[in-house]
C-alpha cells in the first residue's frame, strides 16, 4: 500500500484557486491541513484568461473576500488593471474586473500558503482514495506516500483525465503541458462516482514586439480604480491597457475552408463545451451572418511579452492559427507565442453532492471547482471557501454552512449545481440569480461578513470596522430622513443646476436623494454630515435610499423563499411510496434528495402538483413520527 506520510485534519487535492481556498479556509479555521499539488509550480496558476470579476464573477470575488477569502485580497495586490463594468447600467450589475500579472498573482498565492500556519504544501499526484465503510479516510500518491485524513476536498480541475486536443493532434495532459491525473478518475469511478466528460480551451498567445496597436483601440483602466477586497487596501498599481481589434472576412473564410480540420466538427472532441464563452470556429459557423468578431488584446503580466487574444479560443491546427490571427488588424506580422488548444476532461455530476458539497456517495469527501462541472476561476473559488468551511465545520463536530440563494451569487451557484446539475460546463450569470437586486457587489460585506466572523474567518479587529461601517450607514440614512431643507433661492437654484423640479414645500434630504437625477454627492452639498463617510458609505447610504422600494419587495420574496427552505424533509423518505407523484419526479427527489421543499422546487421535472402532494404526505409522516416519540 505504500508508506504512512502523515496524518492530518483535512486533505486538499489540487492547488488551482478552489484548492487554494479550501486550504486557506480550513487552516484557519484551526485545521491541520495538507494541500497536495502535481506542480508546486502550478499553485493558483491562471491557464486560461490572465483576468479576474468580471459580471456575477466580479460578485463572487467580493463574496469570498467578505467570508475571509483570500482571492480578492491576492488579485489587488498583483493587477495590471482595474475595470468597474455595465456603470451605465443599475448597481445590481456593476461589476469589477481585473487584468492579472498571471506570475505575480501565482508567486503571491503560493507565499502567502506556505506562511499559512496550520498548512502544509507539498507536490504530489494523488492516484487514489482510501475508502473504508463509505468514509473517505485519506489518500496514495503516485509515490506510494500514504495521507490520512478526517476530511479529504477534491479539487482537481481540468486534470482529470485531461487530454489535450489542436487539429489532428491528441496527447493525454493537463492544462499547458501539465501530467494529467488518469488513475484518480478511474478510482472515482470505481467507487461509485459518476462522471461526465467536458471541454473547455484556450485561445493562442501571440508575442507584444509583434503586434501593430496603431491599428487597434485602446481599452485603459479607471483613472480611480476600486478594489476587491473590502478591508485590505493594496497600494494602487500601475495600470497597462489592453486593445480592442475584430476578426475580418478574411479571418472566416480561412476557417470556414479548413473546418475539415477542426475538431470541433470532425467528431474528435467527445466533451462537450461551454456554451457562454465557444471557440471562434463555433462562432464564426453559428453566428453566419456576423461580418467581424471582438477580440481583446490583453497583456499576461508587466515582464512578459505574451498577449492574450481573447476571443479567439481555438482548437484548429497550429498553422491554421496562425494564419487566422495575420488575418486580423493589428496582428499582420503577429509571433505565436503558444498555440491555443481545447482540453477535454472528467467531472463529476454534481447533482451526487449536497449543498454542502460533500459527496451523497462517500461520507467526508468534498469536490469543489471545475470537478463539479463549472468555468472559471472565480466559480471554482467559490465553492473551494465553501467545501473547505464545511469540511472544518465537519471535523469540528459543527453544523454546516449552507449559503442560500439570497445570501450570495455564490449560494445560487452551488444549488444549481447541486438541485439542477449541468449538462455543459456552467458560469455563472446575473440573470441567474432572481435576487440580484440584493446580492450586489457593493454589498457583499454587509450580507456575508457576520457568518465569516461567526466562523472563525473574519478577526475582531475586522468585524469591528465593519461593525463601524454599519453603524455610519444607518445613522447618516436617519440623518437625511431628519433634516429638512426648505425652498430657499439658492436650494431652487441648486436643483435647476441639477436638472431637477425645484421645492414647493419643505422636504426631507431623503426623500430628495431617491430623485433618481441627484446623486449622494447633491445632499451632501446642501447639508453636509458631521461625520466623515468614506466613497464606499456613500456609496451604500446612495443606492439604499434610492432603490429602497424595490429592495423591499425582493426582501418580502425572501422571506417566502425562507418559509419553503424551513420546511425540511426528511433524508429517510421513499419517494416510491408517495401515492400521485408522476413518475419523473419520483426518479428525480430520489436521484437529488433534497433537504427542503424549497430545494425541491427548484428540481426540474418537479411540478407544483408534485409539490402539494409532497406537503402532503409531509404533514402525514411528521404526525407519525410525532407519535411514536410521544
Amino acid at each position: 500500500m505504500g508508506y504512512q506520510a502523515g496524518e492530518f485534519d483535512i486533505i486538499v487535492i489540487g492547488a488551482g484557486h478552489a484548492g487554494c481556498e479550501a486550504a486557506l479556509a480550513s487552516a484557519r479555521m484551526g485545521c491541520k491541513t495538507l494541500l497536495l499539488t502535481i506542480n508546486l509550480d502550478m499553485v493558483a496558476f491562471m491557464p486560461c484568461n490572465p483576468s479576474i470579476g468580471g459580471p456575477a464573477k466580479g460578485h463572487v470575488v467580493r463574496e469570498i473576500d467578505a467570508l475571509g477569502g483570500e482571492m480578492g485580497r491576492n488579485i489587488d495586490k498583483t493587477y495590471i488593471q482595474m475595470r468597474m463594468l455595465n456603470t451605465g447600467k443599475g448597481p445590481a450589475v456593476h461589476a469589477l474586473r481585473a487584468q492579472a500579472d498571471k506570475f505575480l498573482y501565482q508567486q503571491t498565492m503560493k507565499e502567502t500558503i506556505e506562511k499559512q500556519e496550520n498548512l502544509s504544501l507539498r507536490q504530489g499526484l494523488v492516484e487514489e482514495l482510501i475508502v473504508e465503510d463509505g468514509v473517505c479516510k485519506g489518500v496514495i500518491t503516485k509515490s506510494g506516500a500514504v495521507y490520512y485524513a478526517k476530511a479529504v476536498v477534491l479539487t482537481t480541475g481540468t486534470y482529470l483525465r485531461g487530454k489535450v486536443i489542436m487539429g489532428e493532434l491528441m496527447y493525454e495532459s493537463g492544462p499547458n503541458n501539465q501530467q494529467p491525473s488518469i488513475k484518480l478518475s478511474e478510482n472515482l469511478r470505481s467507487l461509485g462516482l459518476e462522471l461526465v466528460r467536458f471541454k473547455t480551451g484556450t485561445p493562442p498567445r501571440v508575442n507584444k514586439e509583434t503586434i501593430d496597436f496603431d491599428k487597434m483601440e485602446i481599452q485603459p483602466g479607471d483613472d480611480n480604480p476600486k478594489t476587491f477586497s473590502f478591508d485590505f487596501k493594496a497600494p494602487p498599481q500601475e495600470q497597462l491597457p489592453c486593445w480592442l481589434t475584430y476578426t475580418s472576412a478574411n479571418t472566416h473564410e480561412i476557417i470556414n475552408s479548413n473546418l475539415h480540420r477542426a475538431p470541433m466538427f470532425s467528431g474528435a472532441i467527445e466533451g462537450t463545451g461551454p456554451r457562454y464563452c465557444p471557440s471562434i470556429e463555433d462562432k464564426i459557423v453559428r453566428f453566419s451572418d456576423k461580418p467581424k468578431h471582438q477580440l481583446f488584446l490583453e497583456p499576461e503580466g508587466r515582464n512578459t511579452s505574451e498577449y492574450y487574444v481573447q476571443g479567439l479560443s481555438t482548437s484548429m491546427p497550429e498553422d491554421v492559427q496562425l494564419s487566422m490571427l495575420r488575418s486580423v488588424p493589428g496582428l499582420e506580422k503577429v509571433e505565436m507565442m503558444r498555440t491555443g488548444y481545447a482540453i477535454e476532461y472528467d467531472a463529476v455530476v454534481p447533482t451526487q453532492l449536497w449543498p454542502t458539497l460533500e459527496t451523497k456517495l462517500i461520507d467526508s469527501l468534498f469536490t469543489a471547482g471545475q470537478i463539479n462541472g463549472t468555468s472559471g476561476y472565480e466559480e471554482a473559488a467559490g465553492q473551494g471557501i465553501m467545501a473547505g468551511i464545511n469540511a472544518a465545520r465537519k471535523v469540528k463536530g459543527e453544523e454546516p454552512v449552507v449559503l442560500s440563494r439570497s445570501d450570495g451569487y455564490i449560494g445560487v451557484l452551488i444549488d444549481d449545481l447541486v438541485t439542477k446539475g449541468t449538462n455543459e460546463p456552467y458560469r455563472l450569470l446575473t440573470s441567474r440569480a432572481e435576487y440580484r437586486l440584493l446580492l450586489r457587489h457593493d454589498n457583499a460585506d454587509l450580507r456575508l461578513t457576520p457568518i465569516g466572523y461567526q466562523i472563525g474567518l473574519i478577526d475582531e479587529e475586522r468585524y469591528q470596522r465593519f461593525v463601524n461601517k454599519q453603524e455610519k450607514v444607518r445613522n447618516e440614512i436617519e440623518r437625511l430622513k431628519q433634516t429638512k431643507v426648505r425652498p430657499e433661492p439658492h436650494i431652487q437654484q441648486l436643483l435647476k443646476e441639477a436638472g431637477t423640479v425645484e421645492l414647493n414645500n419643505s422636504v426631507d434630504l431623503y426623500s430628495l436623494l431617491r430623485r433618481p437625477e441627484l446623486a449622494y454627492k447633491f445632499v451632501d452639498q446642501i447639508a453636509p454630515s458631521e461625520v466623515d463617510l468614506t466613497d464606499e458609505e456613500k456609496e451604500q447610504v446612495e443606492i439604499q435610499i434610492k432603490y429602497s422600494g424595490y429592495i423591499e419587495k425582493q426582501l418580502l420574496q425572501v422571506e417566502k423563499l425562507k418559509k419553503m427552505e424551513a420546511k425540511k424533509i426528511p433524508e429517510d423518505i421513499v419517494y416510491e411510496d408517495i401515492h400521485g407523484l408522476a413518475t419523473e419526479a419520483k426518479q428525480k427527489l430520489a436521484q437529488i434528495r433534497p433537504l427542503s421543499i424549497g430545494q425541491a422546487s427548484r428540481i426540474s421535472g418537479v411540478t407544483p402538483a408534485d409539490l402539494s402532494i409532497l406537503l402532503v404526505y409531509l404533514e402525514q409522516y411528521n404526525k407519525v413520527v410525532a407519535a411514536r416519540y410521544s
